[in-house]
């Protein structure tokens, strides 16, 4: 049932494109008048989770949190549009038991294009050893085996991208169907 709150929720490593899906969804959910919020990791990383490091226990704590206020968004019927590197597959999975309609987006690049893509310069001083517990370098990363969604951002644009998520959500009617 359109308007009824979901939660997608984006994982993938840092500079897979994950923000910028997140916002590109916004937009249209916004042009559809549909009730959300972006819950962003990198900006709640400076916020509500500023006490937080990098560790395997600091990561979870970090989801469980996001998690809590996806939940609480859905509760009170708004969407929550989740952009978080969260790269423990248990971690999705508590996360997936706390928000309604949950469906998660496997934004996935290959280390190879991320490095190419550095625009930041993270995986250059995370491969020096200068940032430690790094995501898929010095840090696991979990991908998903079974997600709702399958983006490949290093060879697909965001708009196809987009277009994709967009067609998977109208599937599962949880948005109209646009074109």
């Amino acid at each position: 049932m359109p308007g009824h709150a979901f939660t997608v929720w984006f994982t993938g490593l840092s500079g897979a494109g994950k923000s910028s899906l997140a916002h590109a969804l916004s937009a249209h959910l916004q042009l559809l008048s549909l009730p959300h919020e972006v819950l962003d990791g990198d900006e709640l990383r400076s916020t509500l989770n500023r006490d937080l490091g990098f560790s395997k226990a600091d990561r979870d704590e970090n989801i469980r949190r996001i998690a809590d206020l996806a939940g609480d968004l859905n509760k009170r019927n708004m969407s929550a549009i989740v952009a978080a590197i969260s790269p423990y597959r248990e971690a999705r999975l508590r996360a997936r038991r706390k928000c309604e309609r949950f469906v998660e987006v496997f934004v996935d690049c290959s280390l190879a294009t991320l490095i190419e893509r550095d625009s930041k310069g993270l995986y250059a001083r995370a491969l020096r050893g200068e940032i430690q517990n790094f995501s898929g370098v010095s840090d696991p990363y979990e991908a998903p085996e079974h997600p709702e969604v399958y983006l490949n951002s290093g060879s697909q644009n965001e708009a196809a991208c987009l277009e994709r998520l967009l067609a998977a959500l109208a599937e599962r009617g949880y948005i109209p169907f646009h074109r």
